[in-house]
């Protein structure tokens, strides 16, 4: 589209509702704004004018407060508790200063709009003016009740230290965008960091662009509590009905949850086999030195696990590494004396064995000298030594309960 004619022809530039569906209640929560133009034989996504960097900021801004009088003044109809989604630039947000934007919100809100049903999407990318500046206005409008999400996570960006200094509402996170620049385990180590700093801030996981059932099962896994794309909906001139997918998502989740119960249960007897087996060599060989305790179990792990070790309660490694390499099992003496209680919970997993007497398998991880996914499976010998066994990637794979 010719950006010109767009701004010629304003009469047709209208909003669009995409739904966004909640977790908890599988009904609509909330409508994102995106604008459309509507020409004779379609409709274009005005998202390429927006993003487009030689239209000077005072034209998008005229053509966001359009598409913000309109999408006001229809959501009025909705229930008080429905949000409604606004994206914005920095730059754009920052517009004379925030305040003509601001008081558009405040004209609706005597009309009857609750501005805390108002949540701002804010995109930082290629942004270069004050972040000092940017960060108090955004601190200015909560203070009016409005959310704040932050959308737009990107390999380039400082998304990170942004979420810690801004502390938003809600983190909107782009399956598509982040899957293609993050592969592997690392992409679902991500989302568990993401995860884990959104509950440390009370902010919500909202997943966006989801177009397959699979999908919609990964963001309920990793801690969605919003859900929006369009295998679930399209975005609409019109409000849809609050309970149009409830249904399906009843549905949908009652099949996640089977599959993961299906899934925790084989996972705890894989465990409980680990449990018995290492119990048995261990007591096998409780009057022999680890030297043998080592011999049997690589004779009995061979096509399980490919790092065998001991350290004591304090995490200094007792023992040589015992490793499967290539052509066998070899002995890795530098180890000895190491210490490993910098790695996340492992003190707490020593105190959980030794009061539980149980030994217990980790969670997914990339080995760091590997590089291969892997999970660990500890168990405790005495009150002082604890056995480590790295199970190989082969064996998770052809497990996949384990993955």
């Amino acid at each position: 589209m010719d950006p010109l004619e767009i701004l010629t022809d304003l009469e047709n530039v209208v909003p669009f509702f995409q739904p966004i569906f909640s977790a908890d209640e599988h009904r609509v929560i909330g409508y994102e704004v995106l604008g459309r133009y509507v020409s004779k034989n379609a409709v274009y996504s005005l998202g390429p004018f927006f993003q487009d960097d030689q239209i000077p900021d005072e034209y998008k801004f005229e053509v966001d407060q359009l598409l913000l009088k309109q999408s006001l003044e229809k959501a009025l109809e909705l229930d008080e508790d429905v949000y409604i989604f606004l994206n914005r630039t920095a730059d754009i947000l920052m517009y004379e200063n925030g305040e003509t934007f601001l008081n558009e919100l405040l004209s609706y809100e005597k009309k009857g709009m609750k501005l805390g049903r108002i949540v701002i999407e804010i995109s930082e990318q290629n942004y270069k003016g004050d972040l000092d500046q940017f960060d108090h206005l955004l601190q200015y409008y909560r203070t009016y009740g409005i959310k704040i999400a932050i959308a737009k996570i990107d390999s380039n960006s400082n998304f990170f230290d942004r979420i810690g200094q801004l502390e938003p509402d809600i983190l909107k996170i782009n399956l598509q965008i982040l899957k293609s620049s993050i592969n592997g385990v690392a992409f679902n180590d991500v989302l568990y960091s993401l995860s884990l700093l959104a509950r440390k801030i009370g902010a919500a996981l909202l997943f966006e662009n989801i177009e397959q059932d699979y999908q919609l099962q990964f963001a309920w896994k990793n801690g969605g509590r919003y859900f929006q794309g369009y295998f679930l909906s399209e975005p609409n001139a019109d409000f849809i009905h609050r309970n149009f997918m409830k249904e399906k998502l009843k549905e949908k989740f009652h099949e996640f949850i089977s599959y993961e119960k299906k899934k925790l249960g084989l996972f705890y007897e894989k465990a409980e086999f680990f449990q018995l087996k290492v119990q048995e060599l261990v007591l096998k060989n409780k009057k022999t030195s680890y030297e043998e305790l080592f011999q049997s179990l690589m004779k009995e792990m061979d096509q399980i696990a490919f790092r065998l070790y001991v350290c004591d309660e304090d995490g200094f490694q007792k023992s040589p590494n015992f490793f499967k390499g290539e052509n066998g099992w070899l002995i890795q003496n530098e180890y000895v004396h190491k210490n490993w209680s910098w790695r996340p919970y492992f003190l707490e997993n020593i105190i959980k064995m030794r009061n539980e007497r149980k030994g217990i398998l980790s969670d997914l991880y990339s080995d760091i000298e590997t590089g291969e996914t892997t999970r660990t499976f500890s168990y405790p010998i005495n009150d002082n030594d604890f056995l480590f066994m790295d199970l190989s990637y082969q064996y998770l794979f052809e497990h996949d309960e384990l993955l």
